[in-house]
């Protein structure tokens, strides 16, 4: 759609709202601040502020609350949604016009794919799992987004070091903001980490269309003593940046999640920062090692 189209039907619509009486037609000619000189429509303004800003965001929408002070208290101390007020029955212009907001924010990167200039950046080739319908049928097919192709596998036999104390390996998720937003941080700490510690370090890549339980065919694949793999969440309401790093000890073909730890919602400014989430991951890839196990098995050694 060209702005020519775009404006045609804004003007059509004022043109609809003036006949219903919703607001007052200006006079032919009169424009103020016009795009075309003498727009009648150009001195109306219908712009609202933006609800996104942190100001807007933490602003109570209740009229006349009993404490104002109380209420603001309040809405700093949990992400819910409250103090939005109502208009009658329903929700205020500004509520759900960031509630909408903050629903394309989920919707942008459930459907986004990771910028492959980070890829690039970090050195990771790309495999794919059974997903062959896009982002519908990865929303649709989990189960498909748990295994690899028989080319994945091959390529992935073919370029990577087998059998390493620790392979890392980065999957979009759920979010490719989450990838994008922490992967460039937290993975040279998990790579000096691992080598400080006198341990191997695989060669990563990276998973498109990728779920928790890949794990297990990258480990019947590559033999690794630990897997970390990290991957986006499943973004909320104007959240899109938490990652999670799920681990396994020696994952095969039939491990379930009782089988894997994992250090979740990794994002800077409220989460688990990504550089500390980094050291963290590799004191559980030692506690691993050590014990030869991982999830409810580790939970339970003492």
């Amino acid at each position: 759609m060209d702005e020519a189209q775009l404006n045609a039907i804004i003007e059509s619509v004022l043109k609809e709202l003036a006949t219903a009486g919703a607001i007052r037609a200006p006079v032919a000619g009169v424009g103020v601040g016009a795009a075309v000189i003498g727009d009648p429509w150009a001195r109306l303004h219908i712009d609202l502020p933006d609800p996104t800003t942190p100001e807007m965001r933490t602003r109570p929408q209740v009229k006349a609350p009993y404490d104002v002070d109380g209420l603001k208290a309040l809405m700093a101390s949990t992400t819910s949604r409250i103090g939005v007020g109502r208009a009658g029955p329903r929700y205020t212009t500004q509520s759900l016009l960031l509630f909408q907001s903050d629903h394309a924010v989920t919707q942008d990167t459930l459907y986004r794919d990771v910028d492959q200039r980070l890829l690039d950046d970090l050195g990771l080739f790309t495999v794919q799992t059974q997903i062959t319908g896009g982002k519908e049928e990865y929303l649709l097919r989990p189960d498909l987004g748990r295994l690899l192709t028989d080319e994945a596998k091959r390529t992935v036999a073919e370029r990577c070091v087998k059998s390493a104390n620790v392979q890392v390996v980065v999957g979009d998720g759920l979010s490719a903001a989450a990838v994008e937003a922490n992967v460039r941080q937290m993975f040279p700490v998990l790579k000096q980490g691992v080598q400080a510690a006198g341990l191997t370090f695989g060669t990563p890549f990276f998973i498109q269309y990728c779920r928790v339980g890949v794990i297990n065919d990258i480990g019947e694949v590559l033999k690794p003593d630990v897997v970390i793999l990290l991957i986006g969440e499943r973004p909320g309401l104007g959240r899109a940046e938490s990652m999670s790093a799920y681990m396994a000890y020696r994952p095969k073909t039939g491990d379930t999640d009782a089988d894997r730890d994992v250090v979740c919602n990794i994002f800077e400014n409220g989460g688990t920062n990504p550089l500390e989430a980094g050291a963290f991951a590799v004191q559980i890839a030692q506690r691993m090692l050590k014990h030869q196990a991982s999830g409810v098995k580790l939970k339970l050694i003492k």
